[in-house]
């Protein structure tokens, strides 16, 4: 999404005639630990950027003693659902968190937020004029516009890993693994445990009895056919990703795009449509193979039969036409030679 202020070359101009603020030192060690006090006032590691910070870095002298990664935040598209600028900050603090709890001690990155409303000329430097926007700068880096390397929008999909592994195959640098906070904390489990013990003897007593939803055998097949449509669909991918159904076409912002092209990510209506169909394909299994054969009538088995393959085939092409436009890679029908 486009930034609605325009950037101009004044700015830049600005930037670096702006006066040096006398508490920050250009030589390596001086910048090493004003960036490292910045660091550890944070509690995920993460440095807010300024203007006049990147300033400061930027008269270090070639090549650096680190890199850096920044990751450039507006808060006027925080609204925008399309963007999920607020979810791709949160992975970044988690990418950043979980590199110093990897490497406490290591000094060979840091991890930048920025501000387009408070640093206008800082993304004017870096030429960026559209969100979501990540920036990796090297120790070489000079002109920090054309050095430096962008993540693409499009290798998101996996959020914090997705940058992880951006940082280790550009930056040359190991992340380590990702610590996500668990979905539970102790205290919640330690509630559920203690509700569950106290329920237990009237659980118990209900399941001797048969009385629970659990003897219903229709509540079984619905939960069956929820869980397999679950399976399919990508649903868990959505939930812990936070992947929106829709976003707005990036040219043409009256326009809604629900199917992404890009194997990087997956929005949640490509899952739901891919759900769907495979769901209408496990259904017309089960009553071809538990109620057609319980037909007498054979002409009526023929035929529900075949509007039965015709619509699991149609299903089934449906799918992988859609996987054949998303990544790119055809898949063809396997035919014995003899048949050629």
């Amino acid at each position: 999404m486009a930034i609605s202020k325009p950037l101009f070359l004044i700015a830049i101009v600005l930037l670096f005639l702006a006066p040096f603020n006398s508490s920050f030192s250009s030589s390596h060690n001086d910048i090493l630990s004003d960036l490292t006090n910045l660091r550890s006032q944070s509690p995920t590691g993460v440095i807010h950027l300024t203007d006049q910070l990147l300033r400061q870095i930027l008269t270090v002298k070639t090549p650096r003693p680190f890199s850096f990664l920044i990751f450039f935040d507006a808060k006027q598209l925080h609204s925008k659902p399309e963007l999920s600028l607020p979810t791709l900050k949160a992975e970044f603090t988690l990418l950043s968190s979980s590199f110093y709890t990897n490497n406490p001690e290591s000094s060979k990155i840091f991890f930048f937020t920025i501000e387009f409303g408070e640093s206008q000329a800082s993304f004017a430097l870096f030429g960026v004029n559209s969100l979501p926007h990540l920036r990796l700068v090297l120790p070489n880096a000079v002109d920090v516009k054309k050095d430096s390397i962008q993540m693409e929008g499009s290798d998101l999909g996996r959020l914090a890993d997705s940058m992880a592994e951006f940082v280790e195959a550009k930056g040359k640098i190991s992340v380590g693994p990702i610590h996500r906070p668990p979905m539970i904390s102790k205290k919640q489990m330690t509630m559920i445990v203690l509700a569950g013990l106290i329920l237990s003897p009237f659980l118990v007593k209900k399941i001797l009895s048969g009385g629970t939803l659990l003897h219903d055998k229709y509540v079984w097949m619905a939960g069956s056919i929820f869980v397999y449509f679950f399976s399919v669909s990508g649903a868990m991918h959505n939930i812990i990703r936070k992947m929106p159904m829709f976003m707005m076409d990036r040219e043409d912002p009256s326009k809604l795009v629900f199917f992404y092209q890009g194997s990087g990510m997956q929005l949640g209506a490509e899952g739901f449509a891919v759900g769907f169909l495979y769901t209408i394909l496990g259904l017309l299994l089960a009553f071809m193979c538990h109620v057609l054969v319980r037909l007498k009538n054979r002409t009526v088995q023929r035929v529900f039969m075949l509007f039965a393959l015709f619509i699991s085939f149609w299903a089934v092409k449906k799918v992988i036409q859609l996987d054949n436009w998303k990544t790119g890679y055809g898949i063809h029908a396997y035919w014995p030679s003899s048949w050629n």
